[in-house]
Parts: C-alpha cells; structure tokens; sequence
C-alpha cells in the first residue's frame, strides 16, 4: 500500500523522507484534478514506490503532464529516466544550465558516485532560460531560476485556493564549486524566494513549513548561517 502527505489542495508529497527511500530527496505532487506534475525524481530505486504512493494518492500515471527537475543532483533526477520511459505522455522540464547534468550525465554535476547510481541521461523536452509559467488545468506553476546551489536551479511557485506554495528545494546547500556553487548568487536567491511571502515552503530535503512566519524564519535561519 502506497503512502502519502497532502500538504493543502492539490500538493502532496509522494517520495523521500517517510514515503520512499532515504537517498530520494523529497518528491512532490501537484494536481487539478485532470493533470499532475512531478517535482523531481529521486534518486532512483524508488520509482516503482513513488508510482504506488502516487496511485494510492487517488492519481493516475497518465494524468502526469509534466517532469520537473529542479536541478542536476542525483537524488532529484536519479528516477527520471525510467519514469521517462514509464510516462512518455510527460514533458521533462529543467533549467538550460542543467542540461550537462541531465543530458550529458556528467558525474561531477550529477554527484552519482556518491549514491552508487548509474545514472542514463535524458533529454529535456521543455527547456527554461530564465523564469517561465506551466501551465496544469486551471493551475499556473512559476518556474524561477534560483541558482546558489547549483547554477540552473529552480524553484517553484503556486497559488492555490488563496494560499502561496514554494517548493525551494535544497535551499540549505550544501555549496560545492565541483557544481557551479556560488554563495553571492544564492543569498540574491534567497532574498527573491522571501520576497515571494509563501505561506507554505515545500523543501527539497527537511520537510514542510508554515505559516509564512516560519517559511521566512527557515529560508533567514540560512542566510545567517552562510551569509556573514
């Protein structure tokens, strides 16, 4: 039996933490009722997990319209190429600046090796250069490009039923030149996300926040951390 969190309408978490593996970073779900899409992958061996807690979440497969990678780390893209394959109806999404991740494999951006992954790259079917609005059912998702991380991270954003939805993952780091880290450019992506006032931060790795106290108090408990 699967096994999943709804977070508020139409976002669920359906991977990492209690529901799959724990070398998946946090995967969710954001539904209208005729169409999903996917906020990253994990890093691979629970995909057939992730696709039962998905069912079991009342969602079918072909309901999934879009694959977002928010960035090149295998622990977020790990499962994308066999859930390519599983959903050919499905567009995979990331930013320009990770398709040497994500098409190339290249294991220095994808950090495999650290998860004993073999990872096969795939092609990007919708490629953001900047920021760019997805369309799913009567919903808008924001795809922002928040690099620091790494350089072609996004984060996403969501209003639904008068609440602000952010799905900032990996906003605690860790940095690493070997990915195109860069702490100046990171702290300006920080400060853009606290400007979004989201009410509820779904984060790529310690879980959901809210209200939007915490949210602001989450993304500056960082700042401070790394930012002197």
């Amino acid at each position: 039996m699967g096994k999943f969190q709804k977070i508020c309408t139409g976002v669920y978490q359906v991977g990492g933490g209690r529901f799959s593996r724990g070398d998946d970073c946090l995967v969710f779900l954001v539904d209208d009722q005729e169409q999903c899409a996917l906020i990253d992958m994990g890093a691979g061996a629970s995909v057939v997990q992730i696709f039962d807690n998905i069912q079991t979440a009342g969602f079918t497969w072909e309901s999934i319209k879009y694959l977002i990678a928010t960035h090149g780390h295998i622990d977020h893209i790990g499962g994308l190429p066999e859930m390519r394959r599983a959903l050919p109806q499905a567009q995979v999404v990331a930013h320009r600046l990770e398709l040497p991740a994500i098409e190339e494999g290249r294991p220095e951006l994808t950090a495999a090796d650290w998860y004993g992954v073999n990872y096969r790259p795939v092609k990007v079917d919708l490629v953001i250069d900047s920021e760019q609005t997805l369309p799913l059912g009567g919903l808008t998702l924001q795809c922002l490009h928040t690099p620091g991380h790494t350089r072609g991270s996004m984060s996403l954003f969501l209003e639904v039923d008068g609440q602000r939805v952010l799905f900032g993952q990996d906003i605690h780091g860790p940095f690493d030149k070997n990915w195109g880290s860069d702490l100046k450019a990171w702290k300006n992506s920080m400060e853009k996300l606290i400007s979004l006032e989201a009410d509820i931060l779904c984060e790529g790795h310690f879980g959901v926040y809210s209200p939007a106290s915490r949210v602001r108090e989450y993304i500056e408990s960082y700042l401070r951390r790394f930012v002197r």
